[in-house]
């Protein structure tokens, strides 16, 4: 009867999980900002708790938070676009370069060479092929991106300034009177979420110095540029580590050849060994520690489920599922949810976890 009881519960759970992950794809149009003007308020709150302790209204600290957010971002992906497109002009070069030696020698190496530059010919073509004839689905994408990114910037403002009501109105509609249990549910996931956030956020300003460094101790040029990019990239966990890397040594290749590549890899190589063995168990097990092949297993399926979007969203959710794990866990030690939710309400009260939570 216990093997056809988890059975069952194991069958409901999955049902469940896959009529959530169905809808919200289907309304992801709107479920995408939600969730990603929620991580960004998590990186965010801090500086507008500070603007409200310094005598500012709500609306205006959350408007000055928001404003700073779009100029930074807005100063990233200048900095990105100005490096790859020196960089692919760069990179090009040198290919060109290697192409005529390897036009005028003979051997294998010789004819990898000008096999992989026929193949990228090839690839050109066919690419300015596709995007002639999508021309119209690009502009039907751009203005997509451009509404997401204005709602949510806009959700990021609301959920800054009414953070506090949010938390009264989910205490006021949750059904049952279960308010205080859902309350400290959320803020568990909350505190998860943002804590990961701003774990992965100091992992990744740690990483972008190093190697920023490095790059700039070797001759590599625009290491400062290089360093914006591996801090981007180290919000998607793997794969933004591995293309980071990969644009700042095929930089180092352009500019001065297979050595001073070699040494850039040497560079990012060392310092994601550091980052792996060393910052994220120092970092991340202040806040919510998810093992390695956790957080691959998560990026697999976020990518499965949703591309890259997904594969954004995944592990800050996956922490914020751990975290109501973990509340659950606890309350059935402290005997139930009944006593989880009468101790919660002090703390409510109180501040208690609030300092870390939306309502914070």
């Amino acid at each position: 009867m216990g093997v056809i009881r988890w059975s069952a519960a194991i069958l409901l759970a999955s049902g469940v999980v896959t009529l959530f992950l169905g809808l919200a794809f289907q309304l992801r149009v709107v479920v995408v900002p939600i969730l990603v003007a929620l991580l960004i308020t998590a990186l965010i709150v801090p500086l507008d708790r500070l603007l409200r302790r310094l005598g500012l209204r709500r609306g205006w600290a959350a408007g000055i938070s928001a404003t700073l957010l779009v100029a930074v971002v807005a100063a990233v992906v200048w900095v990105m676009v100005q490096l790859l497109t020196d960089a692919a002009a760069d990179l090009g070069s040198t290919l060109r370069d290697l192409v005529d030696r390897a036009s005028r020698e003979s051997g294998p190496l010789a004819d990898a060479v000008r096999g992989a530059a026929d193949s990228l010919s090839s690839l050109g073509s066919a690419a300015a092929g596709a995007a002639a004839q999508g021309a119209f689905t690009g502009i039907s994408l751009a203005g997509q991106l451009v509404a997401g990114t204005v709602l949510t910037l806009t959700l990021v403002f609301f959920v800054l300034r009414d953070r506090e009501r949010m938390v009264t109105a989910v205490q006021r509609w949750t059904p049952g009177g279960r308010g205080e249990l859902a309350v400290r549910l959320s803020r568990r996931a909350w505190d998860s979420m943002a804590g990961f956030m701003r774990g992965t956020t100091i992992i990744a300003a740690i990483d972008a110095v190093f190697i920023t460094v490095g790059l700039a101790l070797l001759g590599v040029p625009q290491a400062a540029a290089l360093g914006a990019l591996v801090f981007v990239g180290a919000y998607i966990p793997f794969v933004g580590a591995f293309l980071s890397g990969t644009v700042a040594v095929l930089v180092a290749l352009a500019d001065q050849g297979v050595m001073l590549a070699v040494g850039a890899l040497a560079v990012v190589v060392a310092v994601q060994l550091i980052e792996g063995t060393l910052l994220q168990p120092l970092v991340h097990s202040r806040t919510v520690f998810l093992h390695p092949a956790f957080v691959l297993l998560a990026v697999a399926a976020g990518a499965s489920v949703g591309g890259l979007v997904g594969t954004l969203l995944a592990v800050p959710l996956t922490a914020a599922a751990v975290g109501i794990a973990a509340e659950l866990r606890d309350l059935a030690a402290d005997g139930g949810p009944d006593a989880g939710a009468h101790r919660a309400g002090p703390a409510a009260s109180t501040g208690g976890t609030a300092s870390a939570s939306p309502a914070g």
